[in-house]
């Protein structure tokens, strides 16, 4: 890393340390551990833009799916919605997927054209009427049992870290699904698949409550931390506290967000001295080779498709642990929170402005745009009465923009990502 780059880390971490002056320090941590988090997501979208140019637009759906990870990993099993129809369930789903095995394989047997197509539409339509017939009946058993407070099958009751991997492994397997599906397209063509893929994602999350509640959502996750009521009744906890000068409240909720910081800043770590290391390996420069230019590379042999499967479940996976860590930090599973301006746009303005095909650059944008998606509503709220001060209290011009001040969070996203593509095209830390 650069002095340059050393300098950036410097004042990012001075205005976090100058957050928790001015507006407080539960405030600084919480927007330091969504910043870890987000640099996380930042770092996979840049091993499939910065490394391969691969323009996903479906960050949202591998996020979402690091959360159904968390849920289904530390959640405690319904014993009433597996006995009513738990098992029904897995068999129904397992009959799905011996269907789309039978259709693949049909799909590939050399028979005639029109003969191909008649049997492959008897069996999607025919597959899908016995498929739903075996599923329904236990979809609707299992989401009957107490459906304000359980409704579903919960997960398996293990510690909510171990989601974490599992998150990654699940949008994983995910992108391998889409990449073969969709990575034969064009960059415009991709984005706008990835993007779709996204959608049909959260609207299962959203629609099938056996699986994830749905719109009811999952609260009360485990957490890989204390809870700050039994710090509170520690009277070795509360005698520290009261060194430091903190009564007990605060001081565990503190203590427990800086447990999450360094938690998180261990997987964030680990990580990005993952992503150094490919990068300056021989596969890193070989990626790069492909990106630039990818009719030279697969004359020089390489297999462009397979490496560019290989990279976007790479960085999948990454988004998907993040998305397991945001879901552990909420402590729930909220499907209808999940939306592309908030898990897409905002995620690759991160890597745009920190500098893409730079992982030091990626998480810089990570800690920095979210600094800034927090702090702009405060401040511009601040600047709108400042500027507004002269004016009358009753007057039209000072209430419409005091009211407008939230918006000023879009507005801000926006002149700053066409301020750094007019003056710093190649990001605050250029790619080296």
């Amino acid at each position: 890393m650069t002095a340059r780059g050393y300098l950036l880390y410097a004042g990012m971490a001075l205005l976090i340390v100058l957050t928790g002056f001015v507006q407080g320090w539960n405030l600084a941590l919480t927007i330091l551990n969504m910043g870890l988090i987000s640099a996380i997501m930042s770092l996979g979208v840049n091993l499939q833009w910065g490394f391969a140019g691969l323009f996903n637009v479906g960050v949202m759906g591998f996020v979402a799916l690091g959360g159904l990870a968390a849920v289904l990993v530390s959640m405690p099993p319904v014993a009433e919605g597996w006995n009513a129809g738990g098992l029904r369930l897995l068999g129904a789903l397992a009959l799905g997927a011996a269907i789309l095995v039978a259709a693949v394989q049909v799909w590939k047997r050399k028979i005639g054209g029109r003969m191909r197509a008649l049997v492959m539409l008897a069996l999607l339509i025919g597959g899908f009427f016995l498929f739903r017939a075996s599923l329904d009946p236990a979809v609707n058993a299992i989401e009957a049992i107490n459906p304000s407070l359980s409704g579903y099958l919960g997960g398996l009751g293990l510690p909510i870290i171990i989601a974490w991997p599992v998150g990654g492994l699940l949008a994983a397997g995910a992108a391998w699904i889409i990449g073969k599906a969709a990575l034969g397209l064009r960059s415009d063509y991709l984005a706008i698949a990835t993007l779709g893929i996204a959608e049909i994602v959260i609207a299962v999350l959203k629609n099938e409550d056996w699986l994830s509640r749905g719109v009811k959502n999952v609260v009360g996750l485990p957490r890989p931390v204390p809870y700050e009521v039994d710090l509170q009744r520690d009277p070795g906890f509360v005698e520290a506290a009261a060194g430091y000068g903190l009564d007990p409240v605060t001081a565990s909720t503190l203590w427990v967000k800086i447990l999450y910081s360094g938690l998180f800043a261990v997987v964030l770590i680990a990580i990005l001295f993952l992503a150094q290391r490919a990068l300056a390996s021989p596969w890193g420069r070989m990626m790069r080779a492909i990106r630039d230019n990818e009719v030279a590379a697969a004359a020089m042999g390489k297999n462009v498709t397979a490496r560019h499967l290989q990279v976007f479940i790479l960085g999948s996976a990454v988004c998907g642990i993040a998305g397991a860590m945001m879901t552990t930090l909420d402590g729930q599973l909220t499907p209808g929170s999940y939306q592309p301006l908030r898990f897409t746009f905002l995620v690759w303005v991160m890597v745009i402005v920190g500098g893409s095909g730079n992982n030091y650059g990626a998480v810089l944008g990570g800690f920095l745009i979210w600094w800034l998606w927090v702090m702009v509503e405060p401040l511009g709220l601040w600047a709108m009465e400042l500027i507004t001060s002269g004016m009358s209290p009753d007057s039209w011009l000072r209430g419409h923009l005091t009211d407008s001040a939230a918006q000023m969070r879009l507005m801000t996203m926006g002149i700053i990502l066409l301020a750094v593509l007019r003056f710093s095209p190649k990001g605050l830390m250029p790619e080296r």
